[in-house]
């Protein structure tokens, strides 16, 4: 894999609509559905992806706290060599959550996890 990867898209499946709670953000509701969430990691891009991965974790990151429900499963991941905030631009989707995965963001992209519909098979 090259070195320079730095972003990485985790799609994201939610087999049913649920509450979670996410640290500042209080109780948060999910609707069933496919999400994409864009995160980066200057070093150790594959560790922080496995670390994604695991159910067994602390919960440190606001995707962390949406990542360890039963109900999520992680479908589909990609590594990008541009910077987090342009990948993230690009993907389409809505905000359900203003902010959330984005506390470092500085472009103004309104949040790094975006809800793409109920797509695919939920079962």
């Amino acid at each position: 894999m090259p070195e320079n990867l730095i972003t990485y898209q985790l799609t994201i499946r939610l087999k049913e609509d649920a509450r979670i709670a996410i640290g500042r953000f209080g109780t948060c509701f999910f609707p069933a559905g496919d999400y994409v969430y864009t995160g980066s990691a200057r070093r150790n891009l594959e560790a922080r992806i496995a670390r994604h991965c695991s159910k067994d974790k602390k919960l440190r990151w606001h995707i962390d706290y949406l990542l360890a429900a039963p109900e999520t499963s992680i479908i589909h991941i990609a590594r990008f060599t541009q910077a987090e905030c342009t990948i993230n631009r690009q993907q389409a989707g809505r905000i359900l959550i203003k902010g959330l995965g984005a506390s470092d963001c500085h472009a103004g992209c309104g949040s790094h996890l975006k809800y793409l519909g109920r797509t695919g098979n939920h079962d």
